[in-house]
């Protein structure tokens, strides 16, 4: 087992009305000794924005802004901006996020060459309806078997605005074989989307990946502690081993499920392949801070810093603060390759 050492609560909600009802899901970027934060900041109405706060060394804050980063201006994003990664692809910064109109959560993602002007470039995952999802099912019976269950009750009598939730896009933090690569979550697995230019994901390209979506499973459930579902966590960490991806895992409870933080390795050319997985949840929920909150029972990784030897996971705490933990990296790798397949 890998010792976790948790170092409790290091942002929590202010009166500034932007986070007046709770801070969470950090994206991480790390600078030398400086850490960036971009959090989602839940104010009233359930609207979220991306605030920032930054940190010299991996828990001391330095700095917050009173105003928030990122507010909603686009149609796509009216409800909410949330849930943000970062990771930093040659000499440019790519945001990513969930943008919510009040009926549909899809990824988005912005781009920055400074971390402060964020040009935003649309959503980056499919438009497609349930019912356009149901007549693909009758072709690819592997959406019935493992998807069907989580989208029929979500039928709605505004379906061609209504779209397939699709959330926890996260870039990896260079390409691959010269393509761009990310990860994005449509219940209860994480897909892979690898592709020259971002130009390629057009409705037909969507429409062969529905049909053959089975190929681009990167995770699924697999143990106990993440039965119920798996979704990203935080942007992929490149080592001689291979990509260690920290994701949660879901599983459910009498009154509500729990979110733990899980691991897995794979490989560094295709990350489809899965090299190794821990059989264990890495971290789970078990401080009063991660129990009880605006959502019970969540730890929700986004995003780590490595100082020395050691890797700092910072993660939304029951959806209402933001919280750190912290690990030797080379034990994880050597509890990694314990368990490669």
């Amino acid at each position: 087992m890998i010792t976790v050492t948790k170092h409790g609560v290091i942002l929590a909600k202010t009166n500034l009305p932007f986070e007046s009802d709770g801070v969470l899901n950090p994206a991480i970027y790390q600078d030398g000794s400086s850490v960036h934060i971009f959090y989602r900041a839940l104010g009233s109405k359930n609207h979220s924005t991306i605030g920032y706060a930054k940190l010299e060394g991996p828990l001391t804050v330095v700095d917050r802004k009173t105003d928030p980063l990122l507010i909603s201006i686009m149609d796509y994003e009216s409800h909410g901006v949330e849930d943000a990664r970062i990771v930093k692809i040659d000499d440019l910064f790519y945001l990513s996020y969930t943008a919510y109109n009040g009926i549909n959560a899809l990824g988005a993602f912005a781009t920055s060459a400074d971390l402060v002007t964020w040009e935003r470039q649309g959503i980056i995952v499919p438009r497609i309806t349930y019912k356009e999802f149901e007549t693909l099912g009758k072709t690819n019976t592997y959406l019935v078997d493992k998807y069907q269950n989580f989208y029929t009750k979500k039928q709605s009598v505004k379906d061609e605005l209504d779209f397939l939730w699709d959330k926890n896009v996260i870039f990896f933090p260079r390409k691959i074989n010269n393509k761009f690569c990310f990860l994005h979550r449509i219940l209860p697995e994480i897909q892979l989307v690898m592709v020259d230019s971002f130009s390629e994901l057009t409705k037909d390209y969507w429409q062969n990946y529905f049909l053959t979506i089975q190929k681009n499973v990167a995770l699924s459930s697999k143990y106990a502690h993440e039965i119920s579902y798996v979704g990203g966590g935080c942007p992929p960490i490149e080592t001689s081993e291979g990509w260690v991806i920290i994701y949660h895992g879901v599983h459910d409870v009498d009154g509500g499920h729990i979110y733990n933080a899980c691991v897995s390795l794979h490989d560094l050319d295709n990350p489809l392949i899965e090299l190794s997985r821990l059989p264990y949840a890495l971290f789970e929920p078990d401080t009063q801070w991660e129990l009880k909150g605006v959502v019970n029972n969540v730890v929700f990784p986004t995003g780590t810093a490595l100082f020395d030897d050691k890797l700092y996971i910072y993660y939304g705490a029951a959806d209402k603060c933001i919280a750190c933990a912290s690990l030797n990296f080379k034990e994880l790798i050597s509890e990694l390759v314990r368990f490669k397949t």
